[in-house]
């Protein structure tokens, strides 16, 4: 899925060398196996990470962005409701630039998408998102979450 601003569309290469890393790792990995932690792709470039949880009520979660890397989300298992908003406009809570990511307060609107098994949302830098989202109740969930560096 892709979905931002035409002024976005060049300045965002889902195809780049980095992209097709995280792809061809997502690929190639049997995901069902895979240990919950970090794995390196492409040094600090392409950085996996595999996640188990259950999702949450979508009020009990936060907006948030990163500054430094886009985010490949992959659902392996499990339903996930998942919020996307433009990053302008948002008004920000809490900012870790240590850990490259920022909080926000709801915003008034925002698009969502459910993920279910094998499928994935990449987010740029230029877009608030808020994964973890129950789909109903709250279930179980096993994802990778591929960190790719702009």
């Amino acid at each position: 899925m892709l979905a931002c601003k035409l002024e976005n569309v060049s300045s965002n290469d889902y195809l780049s060398e980095r992209f097709q890393k995280a792809y061809e790792w997502l690929r190639t990995t049997d995901l069902d196996a895979v240990k919950v932690g970090s794995y390196p792709v492409d040094g600090d470039d392409v950085i996996a990470n595999v996640q188990e949880y259950s999702t949450a009520p979508a009020e009990d979660l936060r907006f948030e962005t990163h500054d430094v890397y886009y985010d490949v989300q992959y659902v392996i298992s499990g339903h996930e409701r998942f919020g996307v908003v433009e990053r302008d406009g948002l008004v920000p809570v809490e900012v870790d630039p240590s850990n490259d990511i920022s909080f926000y307060e709801e915003p008034a609107t925002c698009s969502e998408v459910i993920l279910n098994p094998g499928d994935l949302v990449v987010v740029p830098p230029e877009q608030g998102h808020k994964p973890r989202c129950a789909v109903g109740d709250p279930e179980p969930i096993r994802k990778v979450v591929v960190k790719v560096r702009r």
